[in-house]
């Protein structure tokens, strides 16, 4: 039922422990957990239902894989917590009092396992009058950081860190300092960002024509900025670390199914589920490849058990919305008052392999088309039979489907999302992405390293005689098989990645499955390294022009450090380093002298055994020594001190930072482990690589704290659990590793 890699991630984040973080359940235990706590919905709107039914068709969904809920449906259905939603967006008015009642709201939903969504355009901009102090506001972005320390400060249901959206609208007087408020990367760690943008802005970046900013609380225009620079310095800042994104607020409001409730202002962090202030939405995705049959020796999708699939994940999820224990009574009222569903899809990727369907193909698009109508259609199906047997969602009077004369139990009922771990735990491709490699090295244990193939790649390989693991390996390191040779142009032309992948045709799929998508759709739009920032405004043109709801893009390589480990991909300008380095491996390299004078940062870290201290110096030829002093509760004084000195001779030789932090990174060590699973680093030498990538990235800058209050690298391109690269796609960070995923 569960690969070995989807069995690993279940005892890691899903199964109930006890209090020493032992799994106290099996993960068959945990699907028939949630299937139970889910079909004792249907007692709601009939005391005489047969729930067993109910409970062994949504185990049998689960269990054939081709079907899964959100995170915390699949934490926390059964157990006393009970919060089953995986997105929110409260609202965030312009008093004191109530922006940190919206602090406090957002902790409680974290701690819950949930993402907020939030618009900071009701808030007046920095230097507006404050009658009530007679001082002057300090701005959305000031009071973002306030939300995104506190959200640090949180540990979500004990598994994943807190995940935010933050959207401005473009008419704000402060956008241009939120445009640029993610330039330094370590700042607002704990946010994607989107701009709003509204039709009458791009009115005027076509008419090249400046647009009015207005003071949200007076209502009155304050200044004017000439539309095409703002919409440049969105593609610059774009183009140079992926945000902010963009999303287009009055198309997203000329889709709201209940206008009577107020305008749509934010989405959830991944940008695909607009929803209402104190509104929540739960999501689940169909996993298409767990669809597919070999009928004549060839794969086709079997569309009677996708049919039936959608009726039952329709009914599951309305359930969900019945037994949720909400976080906040407002969020209850709102969410039973829409009853919005999100259903959506992984596994894309791979049945285009098995239809022998290239990714970037007019072909690919139609299919893209078809099947997203068809779950559209059959879902919407399914939801008027809802309607009808348990009746309509309450604010229906007011809704678009009152006025079409169309009964509904829910106000939408598909959404695109980022699948991340879930799509690990089905075995298949994530959401609507293409494959990012055919092949890549995974960690296992500790620094164990495990080589693995897309599956259905490995098959083909096999059934072709092609298959070895040298080959196999060289894939891995390359990223992409579009220009190996010793591999059939057939099989090239299939097995496509998303670095292989034109970004136009990214934005073209993204609008296929869009035009059938009630909510929205997440998807990243990848681009190669040397693409330029005109590269990155013609796909925001496109968006626009194909009527997307909010596109987000990613620049290979265009963060500090490298999002994913695959080869020459993201090698390019890095060839000339690596060639000196290589010749250098061919004589001794003697490290420089110790300079007379050093300045640098001691750093103090908890770990298991005491208390670590880091010392980081620096000269004017870059980061030159590292020192360790355990305090009084001892530990291993040797081995730190051991590690700290190879440290300094190879920084001294001339050996890169990064190159030694990753060695260092995610090393473990049980005595860092501690009750109940806090684990503030791994070990001492996982704590010396932290103090080294933070140190190397502020040298020559600010010296500013090293590290969160849980002792956290704010650094969101490598995985906060194992430290290996993250994966940035569908707006949301996945360790392809070990399964980490900050949006679930």
């Amino acid at each position: 039922m569960f690969s070995k890699n989807a069995v690993t991630v279940l005892e890691r984040r899903y199964l109930k422990k006890d209090q020493d973080g032992k799994p106290i359940e099996t993960p068959d235990d945990l699907l028939h957990r949630v299937a139970q706590a889910i079909a004792a919905g249907d007692r709601e709107f009939d005391p005489d239902a047969d729930v067993k039914a109910s409970e062994d068709v949504f185990y049998d969904m689960m269990a054939g894989l081709r079907f899964m809920p959100n995170s915390p449906t699949l934490m926390n259905a059964g157990r006393e917590l009970g919060q089953l939603s995986a997105c929110f967006v409260l609202p965030v008015a312009d008093s004191m009092e109530d922006i940190f009642d919206a602090v406090k709201n957002a902790a409680l939903i974290h701690k819950s396992g949930g993402g907020t969504g939030f618009s900071f355009a009701r808030l007046r901009g920095a230097g507006a009058s404050v009658n009530s102090t007679g001082g002057v506001a300090s701005g959305p972005v000031s009071f973002m950081k306030v939300f995104n320390a506190a959200t640090e400060a949180v540990k979500q249901g004990g598994t994943r860190r807190g995940a935010n959206m933050g959207i401005l609208r473009i008419d704000h007087p402060d956008i241009m300092d939120f445009i640029q408020c993610k330039k330094d990367t370590t700042e607002i760690t704990n946010f994607n960002i989107s701009v709003g943008i509204t039709e009458e802005f791009m009115k005027a970046v076509n008419e090249k024509r400046e647009y009015s900013l207005v003071d949200p609380h007076t209502k009155q225009e304050v200044k004017k900025l000439y539309a095409p620079d703002v919409y440049a310095l969105i593609v610059k800042m774009a183009w140079t670390n992926g945000e902010p994104g963009i999303v287009f607020l009055d198309r997203i409001n000329r889709d709201n199914p209940v206008p009577q409730l107020g305008e749509v202002e934010s989405t959830n962090p991944c940008g695909e589920q607009p929803l209402l202030p104190y509104e929540s939405c739960n999501l689940g995705s169909i996993n298409l490849n767990a669809l597919m049959v070999k009928r004549g020796g060839e794969y086709e999708i079997d569309y009677d058990l996708f049919r039936q699939t959608i009726r039952d994940a329709v009914h599951f999820l309305d359930n969900v919305i019945t037994v949720n224990n909400y976080p906040l009574d407002e969020i209850r009222d709102m969410t039973l008052s829409t009853r919005k569903i999100g259903l959506g899809l992984m596994g894309f990727a791979d049945i285009l392999y098995k239809l022998k369907i290239p990714y970037h193909s007019s072909r690919a698009i139609e299919l893209a088309e078809h099947i997203m109508k068809f779950l559209r259609d059959n879902a919407r199906e399914m939801s008027l039979e809802l309607a009808k047997q348990r009746g309509t969602f309450p604010a229906y009077d007011g809704s678009i489907f009152k006025g079409e004369g169309l009964l509904q139990r829910n106000a939408t009922v598909t959404t695109i999302a980022p699948t991340g771990t879930i799509s690990i735990i089905c075995n298949s491709s994530s959401g609507i992405e293409p494959v990012f490699g055919l092949s890549y090295i995974r960690n296992v244990m500790d620094n164990d390293e495990l080589l693995e193939v897309h599956p259905y790649f490995e098959e083909v390989m096999k059934q072709r005689g092609l298959y070895s693991k040298e080959l196999m390996s060289k894939i891995a390191s390359e990223g992409t098989i579009a220009h190996m040779e010793e591999i059939p142009q057939d099989i090239r032309d299939i097995f496509v990645t998303a670095h292989d992948i034109d970004p136009e045709a990214h934005v073209r799929m993204q609008a296929a499955f869009q035009k059938y998508t009630d909510n929205a759709v997440s998807k990243t739009v990848n681009f190669p390294r040397e693409a330029t920032q005109e590269d990155v405004r013609k796909v925001y043109d496109l968006a626009y022009k194909l009527g997307l709801k909010g596109v987000t893009i990613y620049r290979d390589g265009s963060r500090d450090a490298q999002v994913l480990n695959i080869g020459k991909v993201n090698k390019k300008e890095d060839d000339t380093a690596s060639a000196a380095a290589c010749e250098a491996v061919g004589s001794a390299v003697a490290p420089r002298d110790r300079p007379e004078v050093t300045q640098g940062i001691t750093q103090k870290v908890k770990i298991g055994c005491g208390n670590l201290y880091i010392t980081v110096n620096y000269d004017e030829n870059g980061i030159c020594e590292v020192f360790t002093n355990l305090g009084r509760a001892g530990g291993c004084p040797s081995q730190s001190e051991a590690t700290s000195r190879l440290i300094s001779t190879a920084l001294r030789s001339g050996m890169d930072v990064e190159s030694i932090v990753e060695q260092l990174r995610g090393i473990r060590c049980h005595s860092t482990l501690r009750k109940g699973g806090d684990v503030k680093v791994l070990s001492c030498p996982d704590a010396i690589g932290r103090v080294l990538q933070t140190v190397a990235k502020m040298q020559n800058t600010k010296i500013a704290p090293l590290m969160q209050a849980d002792g956290e690298q704010p650094d969101d391109t490598k995985c906060p659990e194992c430290g290996k690269p993250l994966d940035f796609e569908g707006g949301c960070n996945i360790c392809r590793s070990c399964g980490y995923s900050k949006c679930g």
